[in-house]
């Protein structure tokens, strides 16, 4: 144990098994004489150890068909990139240094390339998160001036993020027009004065507003801005690199709609590390790669690895099949419903009570709100516990399985589960309830 953990550490814990133990005995649930009370001690003690070893932060298997699930770290990274990351993480980089000219470099050049070659932009830089990017832009482009936006888009995402706080933090002046449901292009121009900065549009990605609505498309919104000399950004949220997911516009089409800087997400739809990535035309990149506040948003050596990568597999036209959101997000019904046969027949064999039915998975992540991904659910049962009971069981597991209840039934939706997770899947639930 001390060699294991260090001398220090044991000695905690194996105080804190005393103390422990004093309780149970105050409590009369203690053990009656030394021995006993010493393997108690002993017990606890180790049980601390390992979990702190172990830490908080855990690997767990996610069945419950939500892709982008964000209470579970959102996207998956890929085995390409987990390599890259490997081999920038071990040693030392040129993070920050120039090799060709033998001097100082600058970290905001690493992905630029593989960026603007994807999405058509003419420039690029990577921050920690696309919170950070929206700050960073009405910061560097708009403090003091006001930024236009339709009312419809003043939204709150996950963890109380408002664009109007956002913006009041940066210094912008907010200036609302249209409403909730329906804003024209000419509520945008009769707002323009000398104090304005920018049209902002903002993709509400996490909801949708159907029936009596007006938006108006994002060409005339561009046209409408040249011919005012105002800038448009647009705050595409989820960063979508492929155009075939429903109503979920793409990178390329806001760049080449004329928008003028974009910003999106690294860990949703791109499927890569936890990024908030900006791109647009050069100039106004080049303000915000030299704004103050850059040095405090940036990202580290393991990000950019990631990330880049990452878009060196959408460059390769292969992330459909290597970058795990992207093949989830591709994977038919047909496909999970063959892998989904395989497990209920073993877990069939393990004593479980199963069915096979059909269901939906969801993107997540404040992701393409409304699509649903057809799928097979296995539906599972086992000595005739309930649902809640089965799915906090499954939830103690080591990893633990994530699932899902519907109906007052525990489903396993196999499209978010890796598939080699699948085989650990069967191990795990042919332990004993």
């Amino acid at each position: 144990m001390e060699a294991r953990h260090g001398g220090d550490a044991v000695v905690r814990a194996l105080r804190d098994g005393a103390g422990a133990l004093r309780t149970q005995i105050a409590a009369g649930t203690g053990p009656s004489d030394s021995d006993a009370a010493a393997r108690v001690i002993e017990a606890l003690a180790e049980a601390s150890l390992a979990s702190q070893a172990r830490g908080s932060l855990r690997p767990v298997i996610n069945a419950t068909g939500v892709v982008i699930h964000t209470n579970l770290g959102r996207a998956p990274i890929a085995e390409a990139a987990i390599d890259r990351m490997a081999s920038i993480a071990r040693g030392y980089s040129n993070l920050e240094y120039d090799i060709a000219e033998g001097s100082r470099g600058s970290r905001a050049v690493h992905a630029e390339s593989l960026l603007t070659a994807l999405t058509g932009a003419a420039a690029a830089i990577v921050v920690n998160n696309n919170a950070a990017a929206t700050l960073l832009i009405l910061t560097g482009l708009a403090a003091g001036r006001e930024v236009i936006i339709s009312r419809g888009e003043l939204v709150e995402i996950g963890g109380g993020f408002r664009v109007p706080d956002v913006m009041r933090q940066s210094g912008a002046i907010l200036r609302e027009v249209g409403t909730t449901n329906r804003t024209r292009v000419t509520d945008y121009t009769a707002a323009v004065s000398p104090a304005t900065a920018m049209f902002m549009r903002v993709h509400p990605s996490n909801f949708r507003i159907e029936g009596f609505a007006e938006r108006p498309p994002l060409h005339d919104l561009v046209a409408a801005a040249r011919a005012m000399k105002v800038t448009v950004v647009e705050d595409l949220g989820s960063g979508c690199l492929v155009d075939d997911l429903r109503d979920e516009p793409s990178v390329q089409s806001s760049i080449a709609a004329g928008v003028d800087v974009v910003c999106f997400s690294g860990d949703k739809l791109l499927g890569g590390p936890q990024a908030g990535i900006i791109a647009g035309r050069k100039d106004l990149i080049d303000r915000l790669r030299t704004h103050p506040l850059m040095r405090a948003l940036r990202v580290d050596k393991i990000t950019l690895a990631v990330l880049e990568a990452t878009l060196a597999e959408y460059a390769a036209g292969r992330a459909t099949m290597s970058v795990p959101v992207q093949r989830m997000l591709h994977a038919t019904a047909e496909d999970i419903e063959a892998r989904a046969q395989a497990l209920a027949a073993a877990l069939a064999a393990n004593g479980w009570r199963v069915a096979m039915i059909s269901g939906a998975s969801a993107v997540g992540g404040g992701s393409a709100p409304g699509v649903q991904l057809p799928t097979v659910l296995v539906s599972i049962e086992r000595g005739g516990g309930s649902a809640a009971a089965t799915e906090q069981w499954l939830r103690s597991l080591d990893p633990p399985v994530i699932a899902r209840i519907e109906h007052e039934r525990v489903v396993l939706d196999l499209r978010t589960v890796l598939p080699d997770q699948d085989g650990m899947l069967v191990n795990l639930l042919g332990r004993t309830t």
